[in-house]
């Protein structure tokens, strides 16, 4: 599978929308929300580094999500009036939880190995076409 900044985007795209819908139906609870987040963040972060291995794009993805909410701690007056708009809430969050960095790390994880099962049988599906 060729790492392509075109299925990045669309993947990323997805899970936003996903990422909404889990928070609008009351019977999903809301930590899938902030796994669904931290997916989104590995995909951004896909898209600008679309060569690099997935272990690093792993750690930025881990260092952006847990920065972003480490910094829900901070209480300027300036950060809350931006976390009540539309953008600051779903990009900024409202309030520190260590169950949202549990939640971070199982997503990036997640689709972690997601992309590295489905690399490596693209992989190996792609080698054995060529040796027939």
């Amino acid at each position: 599978m060729k790492k392509s900044r075109l299925l990045y985007l669309i993947f990323f795209l997805s899970i936003i929308f996903l990422g909404i819908i889990s928070r609008k139906i009351s019977f999903i609870p809301l930590w899938i929300g902030d796994f669904l987040y931290a997916v989104m963040i590995y995909f951004l972060v896909r898209i600008f580094l679309p060569a690099k291995k997935a272990s690093v794009i792993v750690l930025i993805s881990l260092l952006l999500c847990y920065c972003i909410e480490f910094l829900q701690l901070y209480q300027g007056e300036w950060i809350i009036e931006l976390r009540k708009t539309l953008f600051g809430r779903y990009v900024l969050g409202q309030g520190f939880l260590w169950f949202d960095i549990l939640a971070y790390t199982a997503g990036i994880l997640f689709i972690f190995f997601i992309e590295k099962i489905i690399l490596k049988y693209t992989y190996y599906e792609t080698r054995f076409r060529i040796k027939q």
